[in-house]
């Protein structure tokens, strides 16, 4: 597996978390636009046709949301599928606390211990997946 292949989980959550502030804006900005309604009173069909507009686009990030969060677990599974193929202890934890926690090289490192630096943990992961 290619470390462009490892990285997808870790896009995918910043995709949704992208996704969901788009969300959120939309949502603010659809409830501000029903906030200033007078109810009883004529209005022209502008709020309308802005407030259809955005219930079709929340609709849609919705789904769009569902959908990568889908994604992410086919992700997950087959990268832990992937990891616990690996023979090695060490570069399993490497593999883990990378590609599933999302860690930094150092944060790895720290995690891992044994005197190891990030860089040492970063090369001993690329030796691993040139090899494989």
């Amino acid at each position: 597996m290619t470390k462009k292949e490892l990285s997808q989980l870790f896009y995918l959550n910043r995709e949704i978390e992208q996704n969901k502030k788009r969300l959120a804006e939309l949502e603010e900005a659809a409830i501000s636009c029903t906030a200033g309604e007078i109810t009883g009173m004529p209005h022209g069909s502008g709020s309308v046709d802005k407030l259809g507009n955005y219930a079709a686009e929340i609709a849609d990030l919705k789904a769009l949301i569902e959908l990568n969060i889908q994604k992410c677990w086919y992700e997950l599974n087959r990268i832990n599928r992937y990891i616990q193929g690996v023979e090695d202890s060490f570069m399993r934890q490497v593999l883990t606390y990378r590609y599933v926690n999302g860690l930094s090289w150092n944060q790895i490192a720290l995690s891992i211990g044994g005197g190891n630096t990030a860089d040492s943990v970063r090369m001993a992961h690329n030796r691993f997946l040139k090899e494989n």
